[in-house]
């Protein structure tokens, strides 16, 4: 028994040699994965009751099988150097126009009236796939590929316009039609990393500008041709009309519904799985979930949650700092910051502070490609603060020992 015990122990001790990286964003994000189980599992039953197999625990399964896959697209990707991803954005950003161009080409609409481009589906493993989700994070990679390589350099704006805004923009456009609020964020993100990165603020009024009036466009366009783009821009429209007037609409009735959640809570909750409100709240598991966490687990979990975001943030940043160059800084907080922001967008979003956006809570809504999403991103800071601890090791392996010296002299 107790070399069996040793020899479980030592191939523990080979899988744990195996993690590099921040260990705090590893513990964070294994947190927030573990804890998303219940939730899911008891905002899951909404679901089973009016889908197809009425079974709550083939949701949690298929949970488990999403938060599988994305710890080893995390683990795979933390093994990556850093640098190639240099390279590999410059290869995949063509590679993500073209996704986007078969997504929105594909239709707008299901049989059940639910839009469908902002999906893909893969063939082989008959799965659904959100573009714009990928095209995030690798358009966040060139972006700071990019301003890595300006760095120190006078660059006038007609010399970026190709190399960086016209990626930026091609992604936005094809990304606008059918998710507002995606190309909302993405823009914001862009904006923010390149403000950091020491883009000159006169040219990032310019973009901003640029921004507004091709925004300003589409929907004129969209109000002109209907047809063309059915229902969209008028749900974008009505969406922050509701937010702003209060009126009884499907948008308030779930922001309704999520607030009662959130009020019945108090400060312990109703205690796991006993949420009334997961079965009137539609997207009880993704884009209410945070509604739901804290009517089960009340402003004790709520809070919870935000210390291990706010935790993420700091790391990130720590790890961006550490960083032993500029691209690794910038790709770190390219890809770090959006995860924090989308999760604080989705508590907003909950307790009425922010107009429904579809936002969903990185690592604990349901949802395959938000998660794997995440874990990519995730995977990235780690694979930069690997590279960070590689030096230190070797840093630390070449210092000379003082008695090492006396011992050979002698």
């Amino acid at each position: 028994m107790a070399s069996r015990a040793s020899a479980i122990e030592k191939r523990m001790q080979n899988i744990f040699s195996q993690i590099k990286g921040d260990r705090a964003i590893w513990a964070i994000a294994t947190l927030l994965a573990i804890f998303s189980f219940l939730p899911v599992y008891s905002a899951a039953s909404n679901l089973a009751d009016y889908g197809e197999s009425g079974n709550t625990f083939s949701f949690f399964v298929k949970h488990f099988m999403h938060l599988s896959l994305g710890f080893a697209i995390m683990f795979a990707v933390h093994k990556i150097p850093y640098r190639y991803f240099k390279g590999l954005s410059m290869i995949l950003i063509p590679v993500v126009l073209v996704l986007l161009l078969i997504t929105i080409l594909q239709g707008t609409t299901n049989a059940e009236g639910t839009n469908t481009s902002r999906w893909i589906n893969i063939p082989v493993v008959n799965m659904s796939f959100q573009t714009s989700t990928l095209a995030a994070v690798v358009l966040m990679v060139y972006v700071a590929r990019y301003l890595s390589k300006i760095r120190d350099k006078s660059i006038s704006f007609n010399e970026s316009i190709l190399p960086l805004w016209v990626p930026v923009f091609l992604v936005l456009i094809l990304i606008l039609p059918a998710n507002f609020s995606t190309t909302a964020i993405i823009f914001t993100m862009v904006m923010m990393l390149t403000f950091i990165g020491g883009y000159p603020i006169k040219y990032l009024m310019i973009i901003i500008g640029a921004g507004i009036i091709s925004l300003v466009m589409f929907v004129l366009v969209a109000k002109a041709f209907p047809e063309a783009m059915p229902n969209r821009v008028d749900t974008w429209m009505s969406r922050i009309e509701n937010f702003a007037n209060a009126e009884d609409t499907e948008a308030d009735y779930q922001i309704e519904r999520s607030k009662t959640a959130i009020a019945s809570g108090g400060i312990f909750g109703l205690g796991p799985g006993k949420s009334p409100t997961k079965y009137l709240l539609p997207q009880s598991s993704s884009d209410f979930i945070f509604a739901i966490i804290i009517e089960e687990y009340g402003l004790v979990g709520g809070l919870f949650l935000l210390v291990l975001y706010s935790w993420l943030l700091f790391r990130i940043v720590i790890v961006s700092q550490k960083s032993d160059t500029i691209f690794g800084r910038l790709l770190v907080l390219g890809v770090g910051l959006p995860i924090v922001f989308q999760a604080l967008i989705n508590m907003a979003v909950a307790v009425e502070l922010f107009p429904v956006t579809g936002q969903t809570l990185p690592l604990i809504s349901s949802g395959g490609t938000s998660i794997w999403m995440t874990c990519l991103a995730i995977g990235i800071i780690l694979s930069v603060s690997a590279k960070r601890q590689e030096i230190k090791d070797q840093e630390a392996s070449e210092e000379v020992n003082p008695l090492d010296i006396l011992s050979e002299t002698i």
